[in-house]
C-alpha cells in the first residue's frame, strides 16, 4: 500500500491505480514544465540576453541607469569592445562603445541607442511591461522592446557575429548609448555633441533610431519635425456670469483657438487627400485649457474669470519657416489687440550649424546613402519611400552638426506600438533585425571613399 498526501490507492482499486497513475503524469509533466522554463532563463541567447535588457526599468521619472549601463558594459567587455562612461550630468551616464578600425584616420561610424523608456501602466498590460514576457508565437512583451532598446541589442549582436566570422572594420564603430531622449535629449546626446569626447570621434555618419514597419518595407528617416510648446494666455474684465460684454478672457481665448483649429484643418486636410505624409505638414494639437475660479466643488459657475490659457504641441517641418510661424502666432493666435500674450518653448534646433535645415539627403548627393540602401538590400530587405520623422529623436543633435544620420528600426511587418499599452516585438523581427545591421555595420564600415 501506498500513501500519496491523503489519498490511499492499493492495488485492488481500478480507478484508485488510475488516479494515482494520473497524478504522477501531472507531477512528471510540472517538473518537466518547470525545468525547460528554468532553462530557457538561463540559456545564453540573443533573445534572452533581449530579455534581461529589457527588465532593466529605466523608464521615467526614475531611470534605473545604473543597472542598464553595468549590463551592456559586460555584453560588450564580452566581445571585446573598448568601454568608456561618460556624464555631463550628474546621475545620467553615457556609454560609449568602440570597436576600433584599422584605419582610424577615416571618419568614423556612430550607431546610437536611448537608454530610457516612457513610463507604463502595468494593469493596463497583458503581461507586466518589465517582465519581458515571451509567448509561445515568440511575441516579447516589454516597454522599451520597439522604442528602442532592441536596436541597442541588435548593435552588439551583430558585432558579436562578426567578430566571430573575423570581420575587420577599416572605420572606428562607436555605439553611443545615451540617457535622457525621451524628455528631450538635452542632458544626454545634446551635451555629448558639444563635447570634446565627440569631437575626437570624427564621426562621418550615424545611424539613430525609427520606428516599425507595417508593411513589408522597412522605413527609413531622413529628419525629424521639431516641437514646440506653446501657451496662449488671454485676459479679460472679470464680471458675472450673467452679462454680455465684448473681450472677456474666455471669450478670446476661443476665439483663438477657432484660428488655431482652422489651421490645425488646413494641414490636416492636405494629409488626408493624399497630398503629403503627417510629418510633412505642421502639427498643432491642443493639449490643455486652464481657466475659472476653483472652488471645493468644482468651479464657480456664475463667475466670468479674469485670465485664460491654453496650451498646444506644435510639431514643425525642417522646412516651415520659423519667423514665418511666429509672426502668424502673433498676428492671428495670440494677437495683442485683444488682451493675449504667448509664449513658445523651443524644444530643439531648426536649423544646422551653417543655416541650413536640418535634414540628410538621401539621393545620390550623399554616397553613405547609397551604401545603406545596398546593405538593406544585400539582407534581403527593401525600403520604402524615405519619410520625416513625425515626434523627434536624438539624432537631430547630430545632424545639427552637418552630420548625416539616418533613423532606422529593422522592424517590418511590426504593427507601431511605442509608447503605447503592450508594447512588444516577435523574437524572429528581433533577430532578422541582427542579420540586417551585421550587412549595414560591415559595408559602412568599410566603404573608404566617403569623407566630412
Amino acid at each position: 500500500m501506498m500513501r500519496v498526501g491523503s489519498y490511499m490507492a492499493t492495488p485492488h482499486s481500478d480507478s484508485g491505480a488510475f488516479s494515482f497513475s494520473l497524478l504522477c503524469l501531472t507531477l512528471l509533466l510540472s517538473s518537466y514544465l518547470l525545468s525547460a522554463e528554468t532553462h530557457e532563463e538561463e540559456e545564453d541567447t540573443p533573445v534572452t540576453r533581449f530579455q534581461h535588457y529589457l527588465r532593466i526599468n529605466t523608464a521615467h521619472p526614475s531611470p534605473d541607469y545604473s543597472s542598464a549601463v553595468s549590463y551592456l558594459k559586460a555584453q560588450a567587455h564580452s566581445i571585446g569592445l573598448q568601454t568608456k562612461i561618460l556624464e555631463f550630468v550628474p546621475g545620467k551616464p553615457l556609454l560609449l562603445l568602440t570597436w576600433p578600425g584599422s584605419i582610424p584616420s577615416l571618419p568614423s561610424l556612430v550607431f546610437n541607442s536611448h537608454l530610457d523608456s516612457v513610463p507604463a501602466e502595468p494593469d493596463k498590460w497583458l503581461h507586466h511591461p518589465f517582465s519581458a514576457f515571451r509567448t509561445q508565437n515568440g511575441a516579447v512583451y516589454a516597454r522599451g522592446a520597439q522604442d528602442d532598446k532592441c536596436i541597442a541589442m541588435q548593435y552588439l549582436e551583430a558585432i558579436r557575429n562578426l567578430k566571430a566570422r573575423g570581420f575587420s572594420p577599416l572605420r572606428n564603430v562607436h555605439v553611443s548609448l545615451v540617457p535622457d531622449e525621451e524628455i528631450g535629449g538635452f542632458d544626454g546626446a545634446a551635451k555629448f555633441v558639444e563635447s570634446k569626447e565627440f569631437e575626437e570621434l570624427n564621426v562621418g555618419f550615424a545611424l539613430d533610431e525609427g520606428q516599425a514597419s507595417p508593411g513589408d518595407e522597412y522605413r527609413v528617416f531622413y529628419a525629424d519635425r521639431v516641437p514646440w510648446n506653446l501657451k496662449i494666455k488671454a485676459k479679460g474684465q472679470p464680471g458675472h456670469g450673467s452679462r454680455m460684454y465684448d473681450n472677456s478672457a474666455m471669450e478670446n481665448l476661443m476665439k483663438s483657438l477657432e484660428v488655431v483649429s482652422r489651421f490645425r484643418e488646413s494641414q490636416f486636410d492636405v494629409v488626408k487627400a493624399g497630398k503629403a505624409m503627417n510629418s510633412e505638414v505642421v502639427s498643432v494639437n491642443p493639449v490643455y485649457v486652464k481657466a475659472g475660479l476653483p472652488t471645493e466643488d468644482g468651479f464657480a459657475m456664475n463667475v466670468q474669470p479674469s485670465e485664460a490659457e491654453a496650451g498646444f504641441d506644435l510639431r514643425l517641418t525642417p522646412t516651415t519657416d520659423p519667423e514665418e510661424m511666429r509672426r502668424r502666432i502673433a498676428a492671428e493666435w495670440a494677437p495683442a489687440v485683444r488682451n493675449m500674450s504667448y509664449e513658445i518653448i523651443e524644444k530643439g534646433p531648426l536649423r544646422d550649424y551653417i543655416g541650413r535645415p536640418i535634414m540628410t539627403a538621401t539621393n545620390d548627393s550623399n554616397p553613405w546613402w547609397l551604401v545603406f540602401k545596398q546593405a538593406i538590400e544585400s539582407a534581403g530587405g527593401k525600403l520604402s519611400k524615405p519619410e520625416i520623422l513625425a515626434s523627434t529623436t536624438d539624432a537631430r543633435y547630430l545632424r545639427q552638426k552637418g552630420i548625416p544620420v539616418l533613423g532606422f528600426s529593422p522592424m517590418r511587418n511590426t504593427p507601431i506600438l511605442l509608447h503605447e499599452h503592450n508594447e512588444h516585438l516577435q523574437d524572429t523581427v528581433y533577430l532578422k533585425g541582427i542579420e540586417v545591421y551585421e550587412s549595414l555595420i560591415s559595408s559602412l564600415s568599410t566603404f573608404t571613399e566617403a569623407s566630412h
